[in-house]
């Protein structure tokens, strides 16, 4: 069976993937493995954990609404401040010129108002590197149309 070659925690995410997916659905193995290093090697199912403080204020599901925060689905490469179209980004975001890749949401994720002052994202940042590469790995998979 190709899951037992795969990391645990690849392989208990490929499995989540597998149920209900018809198969048309991308592995959390392959959406990580478009990730450079270290995000490639990110934890899915901790990144999971980690995405649990986010939902206060965002959802990331195809078709998701707007909450406090905007819907993050398809973030990856997006202009900041643009999508979903619905959202009322602040000024300071849709002006910062960022393009959503593993470095910036790094950064960003790390201290959003100390990367675009003026932004109205008032959380004070995910300190811990780790938790921030298993949340970007995770992001990745569930706004690329993988499992939640």
């Amino acid at each position: 069976m190709r899951a037992l070659s795969l990391s645990p925690v690849i392989a208990a995410a490929a499995l989540l993937c597998a149920c209900g997916s018809g198969g048309d659905a991308p592995t959390p193995e392959s959406l990580l493995a478009q990730l450079p290093a270290p995000y490639n090697g990110a934890d899915f199912v901790h990144g999971r954990q980690v995405f649990v403080q986010c939902t206060a204020c965002h959802t990331a599901t195809k078709g998701g609404a707007n909450m406090v925060g905007p819907n993050l689905y398809g973030v990856f490469g997006i202009k900041a401040g643009v999508q979903p179209e619905t959202f009322a980004f602040s000024d300071a975001l849709k002006n910062s010129g960022i393009v959503w890749d593993t470095a910036s949401l790094d950064k960003w994720l790390t201290d959003p108002m100390a990367m675009v002052p003026g932004t109205k994202m008032s959380f004070i940042g995910v300190k811990d590197a780790t938790d921030r590469r298993d949340l970007i790995g995770y992001l990745k998979v569930v706004t690329s149309g993988g499992p939640q």
